[in-house]
């Protein structure tokens, strides 16, 4: 059995609270004039001119006027009106432009949005739902964010309103025309998944949601992210100047409101979610969304795709949804699988590095030799007496292993070999050692080591210096930059200083403007006043009339605090009771209308119904007329049932009949008129008769 459509049935008179106005007022929906309109007493909508159909609950979840470019398309390919989306749907499509422009940096993408998102009919097996008839859900085979959504949104189809639909010249920014009979026809476009060119070209993108899920210590939720487009003040389903990867905080044109207060922002976060009070809100985003101040990287192309080939993130443990099958491969601890991020996000580069460096510094391989072989200096130099240790036979006295490929100690290494030859051709003799010529070879080798060291250290010392003297020129450039902004700074004040000083001739007469305008605005206040005294004077008058009129009093519960919206209060009361007091006449009159009027259709209206029954004629005498008619010719037929004969003529010359006569007559007829009315199936009452003698 197919469920029933309801279809137009479902709308009924609008039911918006003074709450809900204030909480459109805080986010700066309603700021603008006529930005919103409210229905009267209609019980569908009729929008004015210029006004679509909308709802409180779409509003507070970032709908407004004129639409997304992206939301308008996603009503055209489903085939959907506004009104057909349940708020849950809109928060997904919210939730989901904020993470494409703020955290992904790209616009909203039709690619990305099948592959996470599909449409489902709402309602149950014996109805159909017209309004809120259309859920976005979440693919079962998707990893995305947890959004807590709450089971159901109470009495939200009752909070319809009109908002002024902003034309910019763009039709495609426009609220599709409000339809309400319009039918929801499944589509296949509902169902539509991502091909396989689509789901290669948003693999990154794809990669880039699990890493801002899953990554240790800045794990991005679906709240997060809804508290981000509500704090910003920019209602994401908006067609907008910027998107929000260029968002400057408070000066951004597209902001709606100033910021709001943090239990007004906790407060508008439990009402769309399933958060309950226990429930922690997040003041802030983990991961610093793209703004202004946190600009789009420019490769930002090339590391989606490289972020793409990288292998997926650690599996978060509070994540229970289904993982692809390339993380399905791996053990599931987040212990086990931390690493292997780490080694294929940085081990080839590193590599990279190793490899390079190693290819620079392949001589040293040799140096480790040679160094070692320096040891026999080292032996030796001792009996060279008044001569210091230089730093490298220092460091070769040291049992320790070859240096790293990067250490710079190659070009002193390479400065020890000449001595090598004869050290190791001298050592074996001690005479050698023991010739004056030599000892004076191996003190001045040793010194020219000694000063080759030095002067190494002189360079470097003198590079140092050269920096610092090169800074200390930058520095010095800097502040004759600032000595010359300075100067122009102090010309500027001189120059506001004199205009100051021409301004202050006018002080006075703008102290006089400012007591007219004082003055002015006291009159204004005092004229206001008199006026709403004048009012409720009148209003009051209206109510003891009313009372007066009606014995009911309305007692009001505080009269002191405001006294206007009191007095309106008293006539909205007198005006429910003069309501049903019209209600009440118009049911009572409905009821004699056919014994006053027997041949015609009773009026639709109360005035046309009142105006039948105040007539210049008596219509009580005329009822009475009728019913004597009726009487006599019932006498007449039961005279002739009697078969008496009856001259007929000589009763119907009424001039004949005496007064006295006819009322002794009508005096004997008595005891027999109970007979006759029972006869005629009439039920007498109980009082004697008080009809007068008509004829």
């Amino acid at each position: 059995m197919a469920a029933a459509d309801l279809g137009t049935a479902e709308w009924e008179r609008s039911k918006i609270s003074n709450q809900d106005l204030n909480l459109l007022k805080k986010l700066g929906i309603s700021k603008k004039p006529k930005a919103l309109c409210f229905p009267s007493e209609e019980s569908y909508p009729a929008p004015p001119m210029g006004y679509r159909v909308s709802f409180v609950d779409h509003l507070i979840r970032g709908l407004s006027a004129p639409i997304h470019p992206f939301l308008r398309g996603l009503l055209f390919v489903y085939g959907l009106q506004l009104h057909h989306l349940t708020p849950n749907s809109i928060l997904h499509i919210s939730i989901f432009i904020t993470l494409c422009e703020a955290f992904l940096g790209v616009s909203p993408n039709w690619a990305l949005w099948k592959r996470i998102f599909f449409c489902r009919r709402n309602g149950s097996p014996n109805v159909a739902y017209n309004i809120g008839g259309v859920v976005i859900s979440v693919r079962s085979t998707v990893d995305y964010f947890d959004v807590k959504l709450p089971d159901s949104v109470q009495g939200w189809r009752k909070k319809w309103l009109y908002i002024r639909e902003e034309n910019h010249g763009c039709a495609e920014d426009n609220i599709p025309p409000f339809d309400g009979a319009e039918k929801i026809l499944r589509r296949r476009s509902w169902d539509a998944e991502a091909t396989e060119e689509e789901r290669s070209s948003t693999e990154a993108l794809m990669t880039r949601i699990r890493e801002l899920q899953n990554t240790r210590g800045k794990e991005l939720s679906g709240t997060q992210i809804t508290v981000y487009f509500l704090k910003s003040r920019v209602q994401p389903l908006q067609a907008r100047k910027f998107p929000l990867w260029k968002y400057t905080g408070d000066e951004d044109v597209d902001r709606l409101s100033a910021d709001l207060e943090v239990k007004d922002l906790e407060k508008l976060v439990r009402k769309i979610s399933s958060l309950s009070k226990k429930d922690p809100i997040p003041s802030s985003c983990r991961v610093k969304p793209y703004s202004a101040d946190n600009a789009l990287p420019k490769d930002a192309a090339s590391e989606g795709t490289t972020s793409a080939q990288s292998p997926p993130p650690a599996v978060s443990p509070k994540n229970k949804r289904k993982r692809d099958d390339v993380e399905d491969s791996g053990t599931s601890k987040p212990e086990e699988t931390v690493p292997s991020p780490q080694k294929a996000a940085y081990d080839p580069y590193l590599a990279s590095l190793i490899s390079s460096d190693d290819d620079e510094e392949t001589p040293t391989l040799d140096v480790a030799a040679r160094t070692s072989t320096s040891r026999t200096l080292v032996i030796s130099e001792p009996r060279v007496e008044g001569e210091e240790s230089s730093p490298p036979q220092q460091n070769v006295g040291v049992s320790t292993p070859p240096s790293s490929p990067r250490a710079p100690s190659p070009k002193r290494a390479r400065a020890e070999i000449n001595p090598e030859p004869t050290l190791q051709s001298s050592s074996s003799s001690n005479p050698l050692l023991e010739d004056p010529m030599i000892k004076d070879l191996l003190r001045i080798g040793a010194q020219f080591v000694g000063y080759r060291e030095y002067a190494n250290k002189t360079e470097e010392k003198l590079a140092e210096a050269n920096e610092r003297a090169n800074t200390l020129a930058q520095q010095l450039e800097h502040s004759k930059e600032a000595l010359k902004k300075a100067e122009l700074d102090a010309i500027e004040a001189r120059a506001e200083a004199d205009k100051a000083k021409a301004d202050a001739a006018g002080v006075e007469d703008l102290k006089k403007k400012l007591h007219t305008a004082e003055t002015s605005l006291s009159d204004h206040i005092a004229a206001q006043s008199a006026r709403e005294e004048a009012l409720l004077k009148r209003i009051r008058t209206q109510s003891r009339r009313f009372v007066m009129r009606t014995a009911q009093e309305f007692e009001l519960e505080d009269p002191a605090n405001d006294p206007l919206l009191d007095a309106f209060s008293f006539l909205e009361f007198h005006g429910s009771e003069a309501r049903e007091g019209i209600d009440q006449a118009k049911a009572g009159l409905s009821r004699l209308f056919p014994y006053f009027f027997p041949k015609k259709e009773e009026p639709a209206t109360f005035l046309n119904l009142a105006k039948c029954f105040n007539p210049s004629e008596d219509l009580g005498l005329r009822v009475r007329h009728e019913n004597m008619k009726v009487a006599v010719e019932n006498t007449v037929a039961l005279v002739a049932d009697s078969q008496q004969t009856i001259d007929w003529a000589k009763v119907g010359d009424t001039e004949q009949i005496e007064q006295s006569r006819w009322k002794s007559l009508m005096k004997a007829a008595k005891p027999n008129t109970k007979k006759i009315l029972a006869y005629l199936g009439i039920q007498p009452s109980a009082t004697p008769s008080s009809s007068k003698p008509e004829v």
